[in-house]
């Protein structure tokens, strides 16, 4: 089986899951292929207006963009160590910023801008991923990772692991404060629902969104932490640990697809937004689908 598993990657692609494991979402035929390697770490995938995705070797700084031809060119280095992305209505793409624990956008000439660094006056743990509201506000998790640049004896700053949200003038609140480790988190469309992982704790939870940006209603979704999360245009919820897990909008698992890597993040792009694109550690994959993305 490893020599199977090690000569197919060699080829650069892997047979989806069967049918019994992919529930229909996965297109006739597809297979899950290696769009790019030789990365340090992949993380934080991102869709651009134009269905490129942006994604981050965060280790090595950088910052990449697949297109849906198969080609992978470089946008940015010295990007703060940029873990989640996501572009806003703007055209920029703000970034959760590992390196001084900082929310930050880049415009396409990359030009940076700081969003968000702290609350109240105490600097953040280290912003990991986010997502955009329809009005603009901004929702991000913030956990405690230890990096191995940081000086001996460093000290947690928050000493909360929370979830906070950024309003569109700019204020930033803390909603979230009873996690363990805050990880991926994704919102619904509508704007009326947020899924936010509890990674250490193996679980994800559902709230309702209110008008000021709070949240209320927390509700018990599916029995998994994430890495990363995405959406589809059936309201599915695809999660990202050992492989790729998708659960249907009533938390039933639907789906799960393996990937060559462990995988990290992912997103659906290309311009009919039918191919999820998947970070994994040292590279990135892509499978099509049946089903698109959200926006």
């Amino acid at each position: 089986m490893l020599l199977l598993l090690l000569c197919t990657g060699l080829m650069g692609t892997l047979r989806a899951a069967g049918p019994d494991e992919t529930g229909g979402l996965v297109a006739k035929g597809a297979t899950v292929t290696k769009a790019g390697g030789g990365y340090a770490f992949t993380e934080g995938p991102a869709v651009a207006p134009d269905g490129s995705v942006y994604f981050t070797d965060q280790p090595n700084d950088k910052i990449e963009v697949w297109s849906e031809k198969g080609k992978i060119t470089h946008f940015l280095t010295s990007c703060q160590r940029a873990n989640g992305t996501y572009f806003n209505k703007k055209g920029e793409l703000l970034a959760c910023s590992d390196l001084h624990n900082r929310l930050v956008s880049f415009t396409m000439k990359g030009e940076r801008k700081t969003l968000a660094e702290g609350f109240e006056s105490v600097h953040f743990n280290g912003p990991n991923d986010l997502w955009i509201a329809p009005n603009g506000g901004v929702y991000f998790s913030d956990p405690y990772y230890p990096r191995d640049y940081w000086e001996e004896g460093h000290q947690e700053l928050q000493k909360v692991r929370g979830v906070y949200y950024l309003s569109p003038d700019g204020k930033v609140t803390r909603v979230i404060s009873d996690f363990k480790q805050p990880n991926g988190l994704i919102g619904t469309p509508d704007g009326k629902t947020l899924y936010v992982s509890d990674i250490n704790d193996g679980k994800i939870w559902q709230y309702t969104i209110l008008a000021d940006g709070s949240l209320s209603e927390k509700r018990f979704f599916a029995p998994e932490g994430s890495d990363g999360m995405t959406l589809d245009n059936k309201g599915n919820v695809y999660l990202t640990n050992k492989a790729v897990s998708v659960y249907n909008p009533s938390g039933k698992r639907i789906a799960r697809i393996q990937i060559p890597e462990t995988p990290s993040n992912l997103c659906f792009g290309g311009k009919k937004r039918n191919i999820l694109f998947i970070t994994a550690r040292t590279s990135v994959y892509t499978l099509k689908m049946n089903t698109k993305g959200v926006h």
